[in-house]
């Protein structure tokens, strides 16, 4: 028991480190795009003379918003799902219930890692239409073991870097949300995982609660 202890408290700081950044990032994407489609707006209906870039830089602050959040809100217990029979049968069999649901979307997840990079690099074949970059960042960082690297359209196994002059933003930027909002939810995902598994073994008293609250974590 102790020893699962010890694997959650490290993965629980790390997801509540993750979750306040990835709140905070989507509070000021949230705001950003709000505030495009409002000029968006004022140049369609008011001006009558729309701009190219707005509905563009939206769908990516959109698209990055609910990346990052998703996360948050599965840990917290909030996304839509019917509970009552695990709330129903005693806490010991309906946390072996869970673990074995968590399982199988820590599957799905994993699924997701792979067709997630799999999109976010067939990005880099295009561009976006209207909004630019000053800079192009070189970044490339192998996963060992996995096959996969860790990059941002970058050919070279190893990069790190940064050139200066403006390009159209490489499409792969939007959908790396996709990415990395499996590689988050995984993540949590495995903390939810542990942290059935202490409560299948009796130790649910043992465990700290999740900021926020989470659906069956008492």
């Amino acid at each position: 028991m102790a020893f699962l202890l010890g694997l959650i408290a490290p993965l629980q700081a790390l997801n509540t480190a993750l979750g306040r950044l990835g709140h905070g990032v989507t509070v000021v994407a949230m705001a950003l795009m709000v505030a495009v489609i409002v000029v968006q707006v004022v140049f369609r209906y008011v001006l009558n003379n729309a701009l190219p870039w707005p509905d563009e830089a939206a769908r990516f602050f959109m698209l990055w918003m609910t990346g990052l959040i998703a996360p948050v809100a599965y840990r917290r217990g909030g996304f839509v799902a019917i509970d009552m029979l695990v709330r129903a049968l005693p806490l010991r069999i309906g946390a072996s219930l869970a673990f074995a649901l968590l399982l199988v979307a820590m599957l799905v997840l994993v699924k997701g890692i792979e067709l997630g990079h799999a999109h976010t690099m067939s990005g880099c074949l295009f561009r976006s239409s209207s909004l630019w970059l000053p800079f192009t960042l070189e970044f490339a960082l192998p996963v060992p073991g996995s096959g996969m690297s860790l990059t941002l359209c970058t050919r070279a196994d190893v990069a790190l870097g940064v050139t200066w002059g403006w390009i159209k933003l490489p499409l792969a930027t939007m959908y790396a949300s996709l990415l990395v909002g499996f590689v988050l939810l995984a993540l949590v995902n495995l903390e939810l995982i542990l942290r059935a598994l202490v409560s299948m073994l009796g130790g649910a008293r043992d465990l700290k609660p999740i900021p926020g609250g989470v659906v069956g974590a008492e």
